[in-house]
């Protein structure tokens, strides 16, 4: 970082903020909520604090002015404040006592729990669940596909054919297929997952083969939130349960899957905007010489703050006073049923000056939506004050649904949500949104159908 971009001193304090739930996330870990908490500081440190380290604090003053900035710093820290002070009482309200929580996740891999029978028993009858509804779905993908095998399970082979595009703005029956694809999303981590936690043969096997068919579908994609949510989820599982030999191993399997990751989204934003991701690859894969000092763009969400507030104090945008958090709240519902449903985000995109290109009924009207992160998506619905207020709210609820996954965990299908929710986490930094979060939805209402039919059958041990 050059001298011109010297950080105020709520940058700091906000370092400090996050450093300090951290703290108080770890000595929480047993309580459920404590694993939640770490991994939303953990967020708003990488979308908030990296951002003007990564992308130049010199050009964001340029461009939105130090006072405004100044202000966006009190937003974050007020956010980090308030989430703090709330996360702790939201779980009791919801999870009860802190006393009588006890982690599951970690009473698990203390106790090597994994391996035992009853527990694999489990695991496979989920894993031949999942297999079989993938599989289903795979059918109708290949149907409306012209069943073109090689776009949908070797995009690498020649370019992606998605079976489930559509317009921005749906119509008709556009609703099923969105569906389909979040339940495809939710899917192929549940294998990812299967394949982790599967010390048998067959299951193993059968989630593995899967999974290797399911995730190109997303790697040479051009969306970095879905590819996260489709690796991410086993990756975890992978280094807590399948991993031996102690943290040392753990720490160079998280650094070495780090690197790969980092290295393929920066490939995927260094030849989307050009060609397809496949023909990039079939091209010159990752030894292209651009790549060397490319950048990873949309880690900006502290610069999209400081417009968020530049706007506002200008007068080119006011906050909405809960319709963007509304319009997110009713998205499931069906346009086709409600034509009238609110758009989500466009009015923003317009103050943004993307109201250029395409303006069909379609595309919103907009050439691009514009995501206004975590904290500023409480700003353009509630303001400067109440704005991260209600924002860090919202993350003690989302926190303590999680910590209940975790509660819940000897039914182990609770723990696959859990490691699904974690996950998605990072991906609400850039907006808290169903439009994220539906593969968590979706798993939750397949463990709510999976235990009606089992009666609750899939508990690895007695409570």
């Amino acid at each position: 970082m050059s001298p011109n971009d010297s950080l105020p001193a709520p940058y700091f304090f906000c370092v400090l903020a996050v450093m300090v739930l951290l703290l108080q996330g770890w000595q929480a870990r047993m309580q459920c909520f404590g694993i939640p908490m770490m991994v939303v500081a953990l967020t708003i440190g990488i979308w908030y604090l990296i951002d003007p380290i990564y992308n130049g604090y010199s050009q964001y003053i340029q461009e939105i002015g130090e006072p405004i900035l100044n202000v966006a710093w009190w937003e974050v820290l007020l956010f980090l404040f308030t989430f703090g002070l709330a996360v702790p009482v939201v779980n009791k309200w919801m999870n009860g006592e802190a006393d009588q929580d006890k982690s599951v996740l970690f009473e698990l891999i203390d106790d090597h729990k994994v391996d035992t029978p009853f527990f694999q028993d489990q695991v496979e009858k989920l894993g031949v669940l999942i297999f079989v509804s993938w599989a289903g779905l795979m059918l109708l993908a290949l149907w409306r596909t012209d069943f073109d095998f090689t776009g949908i399970f070797f995009p690498y082979l020649s370019d992606k054919n998605d079976p489930w595009s559509r317009d921005r703005i749906g119509s008709g029956l556009d609703f099923m297929i969105s569906f389909a694809s979040y339940i495809q999303i939710m899917l192929t981590a549940l294998l990812g997952v299967i394949c982790a936690i599967s010390f048998r043969m067959r299951p193993f096997l059968l989630s593995g083969v899967s999974y290797l068919l399911a995730v190109p579908f997303y790697l040479f994609d051009r969306t970095r939130n879905t590819m996260l949510a489709v690796l991410l989820p086993g990756f975890f599982w992978l280094v807590l349960v399948r991993i031996k030999g102690g943290f040392l191993i753990r720490l160079v399997v998280i650094l070495v899957g780090f690197f790969m990751i980092e290295g393929w989204l920066k490939f995927v934003i260094a030849t989307r905007d050009t060609e397809s991701v496949a023909m990039a690859f079939q091209e010159g894969g990752l030894q292209r010489s651009d790549l060397t000092n490319k950048k990873h763009l949309g880690l900006n969400m502290f610069e999209e703050l400081g417009y968020i507030n530049l706007l506002i104090k200008n007068g080119t945008y006011r906050p909405n006073w809960g319709a963007r958090y509304f319009a997110e709240l009713v998205n499931p519902i069906p346009r086709s049923l409600w034509s009238g449903k609110p758009l989500i985000g466009i009015d923003y995109a317009v103050a943004r000056g993307m109201a250029y290109g395409n303006q069909n009924a379609a595309s919103g009207g907009v050439a691009a939506s514009i995501s206004t992160g975590m904290i500023g998506q409480g700003v353009v619905n509630f303001g400067g004050f109440f704005g991260p207020i209600a924002a860090a709210l919202i993350m003690s609820l989302w926190s303590a649904i999680l910590a209940r996954q975790d509660r819940l965990g000897n039914n182990i299908s609770h723990l696959l949500l859990y490691s699904i929710g974690l996950v998605l986490t990072f991906n609400m930094g850039r907006d808290i949104t169903l439009l994220v979060i539906y593969p968590f939805v979706f798993a939750w209402l397949l463990i709510k159908v999976i235990n009606r039919q089992t009666a609750n059958n899939l508990e690895f041990y007695e409570a």
